[in-house]
This record gives C-alpha cells, structure tokens and sequence, in this order.
C-alpha cells in the first residue's frame, strides 16, 4: 500500500505528462480532447479528495494551517481556469493562451505542494496513519471522479 505522499505524487506525475501531451496537440483534435478531458477529470477529483483527505489534516492542526489554506485557495483558481479552458473554443488562440497559464500555475503548484507543503504535512500528520491516508485518498477520488462526471453532464443539459 502507498503512502500518501507516494500517492499525490504518482497522480503529479500523470498530470505533468498529460499536460505535455496536451501541450502537444493542435487546434480541436480529438487527441487534445481526450487528453484535456482525461486531465480535467483526474485534477478536479484529485483536488477534491486531497482536500478533503490531506488538507482536512493540515488545516486542523495551527502548524499546518497556513499551507493547507493556501494550496485549497490554489485549488479554487486552478479549478476557475480549467473551468473557463472548457468554455473556450479548442482551436482559438485564446485557449492555447490560457492553457500555458494554467499548465504554469498547475505545475507550480504541484511542485510547491512536494517540496514545501509535505515536509509540513510530515511533521504534522507523523508516520502513522499515511498509508491508511493514502487509501483513504484513492477511495475519495474514486467517488469524486463520479461526482465530476455527473456535474459534467449536467452543465451539458443546461
């Protein structure tokens, strides 16, 4: 069973490379498509359950705190870009543009959150409990990810 740690970082890993994938594609193709749907889908479950999770954790303790409300603010003007990413045409400049934006930002953060935010979160929650942690991640983005689709299928009957 993985850690925590090890869990949040194997999901970063999957979203820097399909962010270069993306980065990759032209105009709207179905390859872009795929890819930014399959990162959409995996980020904001991802943020979700992290946040509900890790940060829950974090935010609870003072000595977490700061970090913790920081990454979850981080989350909510990631979660705005990706949403504003959806509702621009594929092919236009503009979403290329905003893109590169929101691949930088996502990008810092991740790297923020592994090299900043676990070493407190390590103090914070100790060694007991993180694979138990990691586990409880995994099962909430699983439901979250549903979660994701539904809210998708409804803004699409809207």
């Amino acid at each position: 069973m993985s850690t925590i740690y090890e869990t949040l970082k194997q999901d970063h890993e999957r979203h820097r490379k399909l962010l270069a994938t993306i980065a990759d594609t032209h105009g709207d193709s179905e390859e872009r498509r795929k890819a930014w749907d399959e990162f959409y889908h995996d980020v904001s479950a991802h943020a979700a359950a992290e946040e509900e999770t890790f940060y829950s954790k974090l935010i609870a303790d003072e000595e977490g705190q700061q970090e913790g409300r920081h990454s979850v603010a981080e989350h909510k003007e990631l979660d705005d870009m990706m949403e504003e990413l959806n509702e621009t045409d594929f092919s236009s400049p503009a979403w290329l543009t905003k893109f590169k934006d929101m691949r930088h930002r996502y990008e810092h953060h991740i790297d923020e959150e592994e090299e900043d935010i676990f070493p407190v979160a390590e103090d914070v929650i100790g060694e007991d409990g993180n694979e138990k942690l990691g586990a409880a991640f995994e099962k909430r983005k699983d439901a979250e990810i549903e979660l994701v689709e539904e809210k998708a299928e409804e803004k699409l009957e809207e």
